[in-house]
């Protein structure tokens, strides 16, 4: 049976520098983005778009959102099959492209590296990247192909990739 889940966001522009968007070099490109009861973040756009570089922009938060998804989903199934994961890092890339009237992305790739106990079974860490990017629900949401390079190593061992 499903189940529906609802999230509401408040999102808020700042950037208005007194003229509105008369000018499109004139406004800024900032904004807050908040959840009810949590910490807010203060956004931009990419510098490439007269955005502030030192702000996250659209980009980075949906390329963060597919990599912690992933961590998350991947963690739980390895809890429920006897993985102990004592360590976990990914060097999520994204690959966008523009055109005149828009643009989407292209490509993600993962590239988790875990470090399992070295009583866990290395060879099913890695299997289960297939089965969390398979639950994921931000994954199951996108329509851009999200490929998942992972590496297992063992505490104080070796490891392995797919």
């Amino acid at each position: 049976m499903a189940h529906s889940h609802a999230y509401l966001a408040h999102l808020d522009w700042t950037g208005n520098k007194g003229g509105g968007t008369v000018l499109y070099d004139g406004y800024g490109r900032d904004f807050h983005l908040s959840v009810d009861g949590k910490q807010g973040i203060d956004g931009s756009a990419d510098p490439a778009f007269r955005g502030d570089a030192g702000r996250l922009n659209p980009e980075d938060l949906f390329l963060g959102a597919i990599a912690s998804c992933h961590l998350l989903s991947y963690l739980a199934l390895c809890a429920r099959r006897g993985v102990n994961v004592l360590a976990y890092e990914d060097r999520a890339e994204g690959r966008m492209e523009t055109t005149a009237g828009g643009g989407r992305f292209v490509e993600v790739v993962l590239h988790p590296r875990v470090v399992v106990s070295a009583d866990s079974d290395a060879a099913l860490a890695l299997r289960l990247h297939r089965a969390a990017h398979a639950s994921c629900f931000i994954a199951n949401s996108c329509s851009v192909p999200i490929r998942c390079e992972p590496q297992a190593m063992i505490a104080g061992g070796t490891g392995g990739s797919p």
